[in-house]
């Protein structure tokens, strides 16, 4: 917070660390499409900084809202993006296989979106409500699971596995950190874990199967199903300490990189800032996932506490996701990093989330200035 009787004291009160280094980061994106793009602001890095402005814009204004107001919304908001999803998978949009949009006209939708930060603030609600003496009863398993299991499900049927594995994370972290006992989290995982040979012959389909097939052994293949993660290895190798040089990044600009200003936009990075320039995001994510959780552990009420943990669940699930698959450490699902990646989607979840972690901390200064 900035204290200045020159600066309005609306701005002043905005948490301007955590803005300059969003900034950052986003500045260091947009230098990277730049670069993705053979030194063009067209096509990647002018739509990126336009969606990356307006979206930073809507997260001040979420700030702004009361925690009151957001627990009148939340159940609506959940259950109308439920609806959503619902039409989405019977008339949906399709698009490179999937069938993720709605066609509004004007704009293609995605409500998978909206539905990762709402299903921890839908959750975090739901254990508000419940008395603490219910929470090791069964009734406070079943009606989370459920909110948790229909959204991801109808986003998983799209098919979509990473963004319902994701929906999944935050809910499941909200429900661990309400007390719920840690036997209802292991048995079915054991259960899961044994089924996997299952869940992997029948329930997966087959671009995902070759995903799989691709982790456990990329080298197998390395000019087909192989080939995204051999390439994107190579280019993080190739950069070493200090990177190959700006717009000098062979793999992205000869086109042997697929996807470098996407879901591979950090190896891309690292091919040419090296290391070093790799950890210098990697410490500036960290540092934004240090703040939210800060933000989380000063919460003075069980519904913010909650909400900011499913609100820190989304953040570090795009960020530790993307960074591992790009590095070969997990399978290939599609998930970018935002403000780093091309992708408004991704940006406006994650601005989405900063915006209500701000109005969460905005409200722990009111109360601490007025006790």
């Amino acid at each position: 917070m900035i204290s200045s009787a020159i600066i309005p004291q609306p701005l002043a009160r905005l948490p301007w660390r955590l803005i300059f280094l969003v900034l950052g980061i986003g500045f260091f994106g947009l230098v990277n499409l730049y670069s993705a793009a053979g030194g063009r602001i067209e096509p990647w890095a002018l739509r990126q900084g336009l969606a990356f402005a307006f979206f930073l814009a809507v997260a001040i204004s979420i700030s702004k809202v009361r925690e009151g107001f957001i627990k009148q919304v939340t159940a609506p908001v959940f259950v109308t993006i439920v609806i959503m999803l619902i039409l989405v998978d019977l008339l949906g949009f399709v698009g490179k296989g999937a069938q993720r949009w709605l066609d509004l006209g004007i704009i293609r939708l995605q409500p998978s979106e909206f539905m990762k930060p709402a299903v921890g603030l839908m959750v975090a609600r739901f254990y508000e409500l419940l008395p603490m003496g219910e929470i090791r009863k069964f009734r406070a398993i079943w009606p989370a699971a459920l909110l948790i299991a229909v959204p991801a499900v109808l986003v998983i049927l799209q098919p979509d596995l990473g963004t319902g594995l994701m929906i999944c994370f935050a809910g499941i972290t909200v429900m661990f950190l309400a007390g719920v006992p840690l036997r209802w989290f292991l048995i079915p995982g054991l259960t899961v874990a044994a089924a996997i040979p299952v869940i992997y012959q029948f329930l997966l389909h087959g671009y995902q199967k070759r995903r799989v097939d691709t982790f456990l052994n990329p080298e197998n293949d390395p000019l087909g199903s192989g080939y995204h993660i051999t390439q994107s290895k190579i280019a993080i190798g190739s950069g070493g300490l200090f990177g190959k040089g700006y717009l000098q990044g062979s793999q992205s600009h000869l086109q042997y990189l697929p996807e470098g200003h996407t879901d591979f936009a950090f190896a891309a990075l690292v091919e040419e800032w090296g290391m070093l320039g790799g950890t210098v995001v990697i410490v500036a994510w960290l540092m934004v996932l240090r703040w939210s959780l800060k933000v989380a552990a000063n919460a003075p009420t069980r519904f913010g506490r909650l909400s900011c943990a499913g609100l820190n669940a989304v953040l570090f699930s795009y960020f530790a996701i993307n960074l591992l698959m790009v590095m070969g450490l997990a399978p290939v699902v599609g998930i970018p990093l935002p403000m780093i990646s091309y992708g408004g989607s991704a940006v406006m979840t994650v601005m989405i989330c900063l915006g209500l972690l701000m109005s969460f901390e905005r409200q722990q200064r009111s109360q601490s200035t007025l006790s």
